[in-house]
């Protein structure tokens, strides 16, 4: 069963997932916050699989409060997918940066809000369908130059070129066709950069490819 945590301010937001997510055989909410403080509190409480997040609320907002989790050591299982209004939210990147899976746009429709909970649960990265590509070009110009953050001494050639791929945007069955590779081999390859390079999730992987300067912005493939 998959715990999740719903955190926005706005009832009527909540109650709809709610009915949505307890309606699925395999996914069940723990619990629900109305801020930021509160989401924190109740995250380190429950315990959940995944979060639920607004970027905007009260007290604490949805930036703060996932860095808080994800830099809680005792919450490393915890997943967090950021919920916006907008899918251009100048605060969308720098979640990622801090920690959190992904993001949504909140009139995402149903069956795309299941498939990212579970999507999460299993490593993959969450970002809302058919804006990938240009949400990372946007925010990854609006980041810093790069800092050499990650040592990619350690990928091999292959590495190097799935992570790019990542970068800009593609999934495990783009990279297959693009390389001539099985889905399998890709997320493999995927998998491996991960754990080579200490990335909590494919998120993550995302950030490096541009902050190391493997990826620059407009490099859309």
């Amino acid at each position: 069963m998959i715990r999740v945590l719903l955190a926005d301010d706005q009832l009527l937001v909540r109650a709809g997932f709610r009915a949505l997510l307890d309606a699925q055989r395999d996914i069940e909410v723990a619990g629900e916050a109305a801020d930021g403080e509160e989401a924190v509190r109740l995250v380190r409480e429950l315990s959940p699989d995944v979060v639920l997040m607004d970027i905007r609320m009260p007290r604490l907002d949805g930036l703060a409060a996932t860095r808080r989790i994800t830099g809680d050591e005792r919450l490393n299982g915890v997943k967090v997918v950021m919920l916006t209004t907008f899918e251009l939210d100048e605060y969308v990147f720098e979640a990622i940066r801090s920690g959190a899976s992904g993001f949504l746009v909140k009139d995402t429709e149903p069956e795309e809000l299941l498939r990212a909970v579970r999507a999460v649960v299993e490593g993959d990265a969450l970002l809302s369908p058919g804006v990938t590509r240009r949400l990372i070009a946007e925010f990854a110009a609006r980041s810093k130059a790069p800092t050499e953050a990650a040592d990619l001494g350690e990928l091999t050639e292959r590495e190097r070129e799935v992570m790019a791929l990542v970068g800009i945007g593609l999934s495990n069955d783009e990279i297959a066709r693009r390389l001539v590779v099985s889905p399998l081999t890709a997320k493999t390859h995927v998998s491996r950069t991960m754990v080579k390079l200490g990335a909590r999730d494919r998120a993550q992987l995302v950030v490096l490819a541009y902050e190391s300067g493997l990826v620059r912005p407009g490099w859309l493939g």
